[in-house]
C-alpha cells in the first residue's frame, strides 16, 4: 500500500530553555529533524511534508537539500490544526497519510512500514496506531481500551483522571490514516484543556463512522520515545551512541574505554582500527584497516588510510593520510591538509591546504599552509610558509629532499628546488635553485661587557675589552 508521510515539526519545544527550535536540536551532528525525514524516506513514502511553525526559516534552511515539502501552520492550535495543514499538498493521494513527530529521531523505516501494513490487513480502511508500555507513563496520552480489549479512545494526561492516569499503555504520536480521514478531521474539537484540536480524538470519530482503529505495539518502545527537554535529549542520544558503539565493536573495530568514545552515522571504520579513549569522529570521516587514533584526537570530514595513526590530542578537519602516514601528538590539519605514504607531522604543527610528500617530516612547531612539500624533505621546528599577504593567499612549493632549517620563513609565493637547503632563522623571499644553499640573516655581532656596563657593575676578575 503506498504512503505518504507527514512530519509535525511545528512546537517552540519551551522545555529545551533555548532560542533554538525543537527539533533542530543537534543529535549525533543532525539535526533531530533529520533523523525522521530519513526513516520516512527510506520506508518508502512517496511523498514526505513537513508542518513548520516556529521557526519555520530555520528549519526549512536545515532540511533545505532534503527534498520535501514545508506547509506553515500559523498557530499552535494542535497536532489535528497541524495535519489539517498539509492536505492542500496531498489533495487526491489516494494511499495512507503516515503522521509522526519531529522530536522522534529514532523512528525506524521499518516501523513506518508495519504501520501501514496494519492499515492494509483492514483493507485500507480506517485508522492504525503504534503504542507503546511504559513504566513511566508521564507526558504521553493514555490508551484507554474497551471491555472487548479494543481501543476506545486516547485521553492527554491533563485531560485524564486518576484510573486513567494508572493506565501504561500510551499513545506514540505516530498514526496511519486512510483519506477518509480528510473529511473526520474538521469534525474535531478543542473541548479539552489546552483548547487544542488534538489528534486523538479522531479515534472516537473512526469508530462513530464503523471504521477500525488498530492499534500496533511497537517491537522496540524505546524507538519512539520524544525528546521533550535535553535531558531526554541526552538520553536519546545516549542511546543512539550505545547502538553505533555496538555496531563498529561487532564489525571489528576495537575501542578502548568504549563509552568514552563519540561517533557519527556517517563515521565508516574498517576491521582493526583502533580507537583510544576520548576519540571523537564526525561528518563523513572514513578511517581505513590498522589505522590507529590517539587519545583525545577530534577527526572531522577526513580520510585516515590503512595502517596510518593520529597520535594524542590531534585535531583533523577536512584530512587525509595515505598509508603509513602519521599526525601528532597535538597536531593540527586544517582542510585541504594531505600527508602522503610515510609522512610525520608531530607537536604542535598545523598544516592547511598543503600536500606533503612521501617521507616528508615536520617534527614540531611549524605552520605549513598552502604549500606542496617533495618527498623526504625535512621541516625544521619553527618553520612557517608565510602564505598570507594581508589580501591574498600565495603559494610556497619546496622540492624533494630539501632541508628547511629552523624558525626559517618562507615568504610566498616562493620556490625552494629539489635539495635546496635554507639555513636556520633565514627568511626567504626569493626563490631558491636546486642543490642551493639560501640564508637570509643579518650579521651577527656580539659586543662584549654591554650588561655589565649598563649595569655599572663588573664581576670580579672580569676582563672587558673596550
Amino acid at each position: 500500500m503506498k504512503h505518504a508521510v507527514v512530519i509535525l515539526a511545528a512546537g517552540k519545544g519551551k522545555r529545551m530553555r533555548s532560542k533554538t527550535p525543537k527539533v533542530l536540536h543537534p543529535l549525533l551532528g543532525r539535526p533531530m529533524l533529520a533523523y525522521p525525514v530519513a526513516a520516512a524516506k527510506e520506508s518508502g513514502a512517496e511523498r514526505v511534508v513537513v508542518v513548520v511553525g516556529h521557526g519555520a526559516e530555520a528549519v526549512k534552511e536545515a532540511l533545505k537539500d532534503a527534498e520535501v515539502v514545508f506547509v506553515h501552520q500559523e498557530k499552535p492550535l494542535g497536532t489535528a490544526h497541524a495535519l489539517a495543514q498539509a492536505e492542500p499538498v496531498l489533495a487526491g493521494f489516494e494511499g495512507a497519510v503516515v503522521v509522526t513527530s519531529g522530536d522522534t529521531p529514532r523512528l525506524r523505516p521499518e516501523t513506518i512500514r508495519a504501520l501501514v501494513g496494519a492499515l492494509e490487513a483492514a483493507g485500507g480502511r480506517g485508522m492504525a496506531m503504534l503504542t507503546l508500555e511504559l513504566k513511566d507513563p508521564t507526558g504521553y496520552g493514555r490508551v484507554v481500551r474497551g471491555e472487548d480489549g479494543r481501543v476506545a479512545r486516547i485521553v492527554e494526561e491533563k485531560d485524564a483522571g486518576p484510573v486513567e492516569r494508572a493506565i501504561r499503555e500510551v499513545n506514540s504520536g505516530v498514526y496511519a490514516f486512510d483519506p477518509s480521514v480528510w473529511r473526520l478531521l474538521p469534525e474535531v474539537k478543542n473541548e479539552n484543556a489546552q483548547g487544542e484540536y488534538y489528534l486523538p480524538d479522531l479515534v472516537a470519530l473512526y469508530l462513530r463512522e464503523g471504521l477500525p482503529v488498530a492499534a500496533v505495539p511497537a517491537e522496540d518502545p524505546s524507538e519512539l520515545l520524544g525528546a521533550n527537554d535535553r535531558a531526554q535529549l541526552a538520553a536519546i542520544e545516549q542511546a543512539m551512541l550505545d547502538e553505533l558503539r555496538g555496531r563498529w565493536m561487532r564489525e571489528g573495530v576495537r575501542m578502548h574505554l568504549p563509552e568514552t568514545i563519540y561517533l557519527e552515522p556517517d563515521v565508516e571504520l574498517a576491521p582493526d582500527v583502533v580507537l583510544e579513549p576520548g576519540v571523537v569522529l564526525k561528518g563523513r570521516t572514513a578511517i581505513g584497516e590498522g589505522a590507529r587514533i590517539g587519545a583525545y584526537s577530534v577527526i572531522a570530514d577526513s580520510k585516515i588510510a590503512a595502517g596510518a595513526e593520529v597520535r594524542p590530542h590531534s585535531v583533523l578537519e577536512g584530512a587525509r593520510l595515505e598509508p603509513g602516514a602519521v599526525a601528532g601528538p597535538f597536531a593540527r590539519l586544517r582542510p585541504g591538509a594531505v600527508l602522503e605514504a610515510g609522512a610525520f607531522v608531530g607537536n604542535f604543527v598545523e598544516v592547511k591546504n598543503t600536500r606533503l610528500g612521501q617521507g616528508v617530516k615536520a617534527g614540531h612547531l611549524a605552520y605549513l599552509g598552502d604549500a606542496e612539500v617533495g618527498e623526504g624533505t625535512n621541516i625544521g621546528a619553527g618553520v612557517i610558509t608565510a602564505n598570507y599577504d594581508g589580501e591574498r593567499k600565495h603559494r610556497t612549493k619546496i622540492g624533494r629532499r630539501a632541508f628547511i632549517g629552523s624558525n626559517s620563513v618562507l615568504i610566498a609565493p616562493v620556490e625552494v628546488g629539489d635539495e635546496g637547503f635554507v639555513a636556520g632563522g633565514s627568511a626567504i623571499n626569493q626563490d631558491v635553485p636546486a642543490g642551493a644553499l639560501a640564508i637570509a640573516r643579518a650579521k651577527q655581532k656580539n659586543l662584549e661587557g654591554w650588561v655589565w656596563r649598563r649595569r655599572g657593575r663588573y664581576p670580579e676578575k672580569a676582563e672587558v675589552r673596550e
